[in-house]
């Protein structure tokens, strides 16, 4: 986990927290309440665009037994619904922690099946108001970790559309030999491997970054206008302001207005044009860190290109 976060893998590293938060807090609640002797079960959900992303997790005195995944229609009553579906096929526990009330009639059905008396509880602070709480925020990551990440990086970098497909790209060089460039393309938030693009630097001579991202752009968007190829929603450039004020120009000629961003290593700055600053942007938001994470990928594939490029040199 840690040697994810220091990549800054940011969505392998945010998706292993959470997992062992959900797990490790659950299991640390049997040391602090050894004396409890019961079951429950909590259940907590986000309604979204007419779709209801709900998880259930069955805690058996104190340690997390299970946990359930489900997505279906939303209906004006459909966690009631929800309920009596899902206890008509399982024992109900004696609790049931919910994040909003229901009718008084669940509670005495889920009695009824049991047999015994189920409590059906709406915790507000606490303890059990926690647990809600980490069960919502694995239906966060698990059904909308990528919508939040392009959500965020809309409101941080002020875009005006959500930056559904981003292409970014990068230079590599070894001490100033055989320049190459890299494209990577995101696609709602995950690496869309099929539509990478490698570029051999044609016209420029020695360390030039600034120039060989102004040929690889132009390479990359005037085929695309050619081809009548879609635009993607945000382009970032690994560097700083000069690669940025390359990139933008480069744009600028082709007649194309698409926003453009781009970062530097070491502080993690992003810079977007119209600015001599660096936004206000923290390199441990989320928005920085998806940024990062695709920066990184950019990277990663260009030095994976430089290599190949370098063994067919070399070879007898």
């Amino acid at each position: 986990m840690a040697a994810s976060a220091e990549r800054q893998e940011y969505e392998r590293a945010m998706e292993l927290r959470d997992q062992v938060a959900a797990l490790e807090g659950l299991r640390e609640r049997q040391h602090m309440d050894r004396q409890k002797t019961y079951n429950e079960d909590i259940v907590n959900y986000i309604a979204s665009d007419g779709t209801v992303s709900l998880m259930l997790f069955n805690v058996y005195k104190g340690t997390l037994a299970g946990k359930h995944e489900y997505t279906f229609d939303e209906t004006e009553e459909f966690l009631e619904e929800f309920l009596a579906r899902y206890y008509a096929d399982h024992e109900p526990p004696e609790e049931v922690i919910l994040p909003v009330p229901v009718d008084d009639a669940v509670a005495g059905y889920l009695s009824h099946l049991r047999g015994g008396r189920v409590r059906v509880v709406v915790p507000q602070r606490g303890e059990k108001k926690n647990l809600l709480d980490l069960v919502r925020k694995n239906v966060e990551i698990a059904f909308f970790g990528d919508r939040i990440k392009l959500d965020e990086l809309k409101r941080r970098l002020h875009l005006p559309d959500l930056p559904v497909a981003i292409e970014c790209f990068d230079i590599s060089h070894l001490s100033g030999t055989a320049m190459v460039g890299s494209m990577v393309r995101f696609l709602w938030g995950k690496p869309d491997k099929r539509n990478y693009r490698r570029f051999a630097i044609r016209t420029v001579e020695g360390v030039d970054d600034f120039a060989a991202i102004a040929e690889v752009v132009r390479r990359r968007y005037a085929r695309l206008q050619k081809e009548g190829g879609e635009l993607p929603d945000l382009i970032l450039v690994d560097g700083g302001k000069g690669q940025l004020a390359a990139a933008v120009a480069v744009l600028r000629e082709l007649g194309i207005k698409v926003p453009v961003a781009a970062i530097a290593k070491r502080e993690e700055e992003v810079f977007v044009p119209g600015f001599s600053q660096p936004l206000p942007l923290e390199r441990h938001e989320k928005a920085s860190l998806f940024l990062q994470e695709i920066r990184d990928e950019a990277h990663r594939f260009a030095i994976a290109y430089h290599r190949t490029l370098r063994k067919k040199t070399v070879a007898p």
